[in-house]
């Protein structure tokens, strides 16, 4: 694949750029925030897609044994995991699902505990059903590691009122790939407080070290009875737009209660390019997934070392997963509007700014390099050129 290829992708209602203006109130901003990628999807996609355009009939759809089967091949063959196919259930997106599951298994007043800094709509699919968020902020090491902070976490549990965890694993947006030892201790925690797990593991295709990630409910027969796994296609293969997610749910309680929700608000039929790309995606796209890994990782160490000879100020977390870097922009000792005042103004980029995934990500910035080299190598000339301006004001 040349993912050195930029493909044009504006004025195409593309919420990456066409949006840009509107994100940032500045037209000429270089846009690395939004998770998803600049790159054409798979081949074996783009055909599936064009061979079910040209069946020219898009009606109602259901997900096929083929489909449900692509999607436990795919698990047993990339993350070692054997699922029985009945455990799949289909959603238009993990973010949806999240929603429904909140509103399906906890009531008003129930407390629901997420790790911070954390993917936005965690916060939001919980304080919008009126449940009570609890932070359980990941542990920040002098080193940069992040990890879990199992005592707090225990604090929590044991008052009785926390009804659920939502783990996102890999972790949006610090990049950590949890070990098996962290998951086992979480999963004994939540078997010995009764708690339901709720694993966002949609960026586990996205794994730097192949066999490095391991779904929650493979790790015991306890936890595979009380957690819920979401997972998609989008962000592996850059098919976000086709609105396709499925949740692996092997308790037989849980996934006729998560069905019930899905009937109430009369939520689940897959789309046919939906279904036709997930397919194509499963079944022939790993060796595509592996060559962008490689191609992601280069960006990831360009930016590393560029920051290491040339921007000091900066701290650069290198990602164990994920296609989104996690940047300290702490020692410019600039507030977040300064910051991000500074980084949208001055140096013409579009981050996520850290503060959206919480309190504890104020300081910070995530860069998205799902893109071209060539764009990382802009993105860097920008943020050197601005930076030596601001180191002589």
């Amino acid at each position: 694949m040349n993912f050195d290829l930029a493909i044009d992708r504006n004025r195409t209602a593309c919420e990456k750029w066409d949006n840009v203006p509107t994100v940032f109130g500045a037209p000429d901003v270089l846009p690395m925030w939004v998770a998803d990628m600049d790159f054409s999807a798979p081949p074996a996609v783009i055909e599936a897609l064009h061979k079910r355009v040209e069946h020219g009939v898009f009606g109602y759809t259901f997900p096929t044994e083929s489909y449900r089967g692509a999607i436990a091949d795919w698990m047993k063959n990339r993350h070692s995991w054997t699922i029985q196919q009945e455990w799949i259930q289909f959603c238009p997106g993990v973010v949806p699902a999240l929603s429904l599951i909140v509103d399906a298994f906890t009531e008003p007043g129930d407390q629901v505990v997420i790790q911070t800094p954390v993917y936005p709509p965690f916060y939001r699919v919980v304080q919008e059903h009126g449940r009570e968020l609890i932070h359980n902020p990941l542990r920040l090491s002098e080193d940069g590691d992040y990890s879990m902070d199992f005592e707090d976490l225990e604090n929590s549990f044991s008052t009785g009122n926390v009804k659920m965890i939502i783990l996102c694993s890999p972790h949006n947006p610090v990049g950590r790939v949890w070990s098996k030892e962290e998951l086992e201790r979480l999963a004994s925690l939540c078997q010995q407080y009764d708690v339901l797990v709720v694993s966002d593991e949609i960026h586990a295709d996205l794994v730097f070290e192949q066999g490095g990630h391991t779904p929650f409910a493979a790790l015991s027969e306890d936890a595979e009875g009380r957690s819920i796994i979401c997972t998609a296609p989008s962000k592996t293969f850059n098919i976000a737009g086709l609105n396709t997610a499925n949740m692996i749910i092997p308790n037989a309680q849980l996934r006729s209660k998560f069905r019930k929700i899905l009937n109430r608000y009369s939520i689940g039929s897959i789309t046919p390019m939906g279904a036709a790309a997930t397919e194509a995606a499963y079944r022939e796209g790993e060796p595509w997934l592996d060559e962008l890994l490689v191609y992601i990782r280069g960006n990831m160490e360009l930016v590393r070392n560029y920051a290491q000879e040339h921007l000091p100020e900066l701290k650069v977390f290198m990602p164990e997963a994920t296609y989104l870097l996690w940047i300290d922009f702490r020692q410019m000792g600039l507030s977040h509007e300064e910051l991000t005042r500074f980084l949208v103004h001055e140096a013409k980029l579009g981050l996520n700014s850290g503060a959206s995934f919480g309190k504890d990500g104020e300081g910070f910035m995530r860069m998205n390099l799902a893109c071209t080299r060539a764009t990382v190598q802009e993105a860097l000339s920008r943020l050197h050129q601005a930076i030596e301006v601001w180191r002589k004001a």
